[in-house]
């Protein structure tokens, strides 16, 4: 197995057809075997690696220059999915404007070239895939959700249907509702985990006043937390970062080892 075949079975699972601005192959790599993965796989991971006799090693955080220089790009991505909920086209990309400058300035300042300068010195294999674990996750649990709740499902409805997966079920950081009440009903539910980071306030708003009842996120900043509060026509549940990537970590992996090649979780990755 090498890289290239690695990368294309995450990019098949995902539906996609090319690499995405947030993944990157970093450094190439032929006759893996074994790989070590990780949520954030950085200097240090890539030298226990290296110790341990690994093959590979797969980041899912952004890690790369490329991907470090061209990351914000994928937050663009967020405009299909504003669309898709019903929001217009043209009001989606106003929304996601302020998003998108905030994530040009944080990777424009980044040392973009720390992870992978040190890959290259240890010539470890090194691979970085965000966007397609994050879209497989964002649709398994949509899809999950949809099978299990119905028109007067509650948010408490909600957090159980999340706790029935392994990973919600594993993890130290369990689901909680940012914004609203056991008792809230749900109503049209979103889960949204793909395109980088959240969108912030103006973006929530656009899905609410579009129709969704509740968010379904990795995370949500307290300020932008409390402005949907104030807004009041939204619920927002919290089902945690690390459990929510590891949903569609978990598939590509599965993917990967149906190919024969060994996978050791760590960093974050909850089975």
């Amino acid at each position: 197995m090498n890289t290239k075949e690695l990368m294309d079975a995450a990019l098949q699972l995902a539906d996609l057809t090319e690499i995405p601005a947030d993944s990157q192959i970093i450094v190439e790599g032929e006759n893996i075997k074994k790989i070590l993965m990780g949520v954030d796989m950085q200097t240090a991971e890539l030298m226990l690696a290296k110790q341990l006799g690994y093959d590979c090693v797969v980041s899912h955080h952004p890690v790369g220059d490329v991907t470090f220089a061209n990351c914000a790009e994928i937050i663009k991505a967020q405009i299909d999915s504003l669309v898709s909920y019903g929001v217009p086209i043209n009001k989606a990309q106003k929304v996601i404007q302020e998003a998108y400058q905030r994530s040009v300035s944080i990777f424009h300042s980044s040392n973009y070239d720390r992870y992978a300068s040190a890959a290259r010195l240890l010539e470890m294999p090194y691979l970085g895939i965000h966007q397609p674990a994050d879209l497989l996750g964002e649709r398994a649990i949509q899809a999950h959700l949809d099978e299990r709740l119905n028109e007067r499902s509650t948010l408490k409805d909600l957090i159980d249907a999340l706790m029935e997966m392994d990973e919600y079920a594993h993890a130290l950081t369990k689901p909680r509702i940012a914004v609203g009440s056991e008792d809230s009903y749900a109503g049209k539910v979103a889960v949204i985990m793909s395109g980088g980071t959240d969108g912030g306030k103006a973006v929530h708003r656009a899905y609410f006043e579009a129709g969704v009842g509740t968010l379904v996120l990795m995370h949500v900043p307290d300020d932008v937390a409390e402005a949907d509060r104030e807004l009041g026509i939204g619920n927002v549940v919290v089902a945690g970062h690390m459990a929510s990537d590891s949903v569609g970590l978990n598939r590509i992996i599965e993917r990967w080892e149906q190919m024969g090649v060994e996978v050791t979780r760590m960093s974050g990755i909850i089975k």
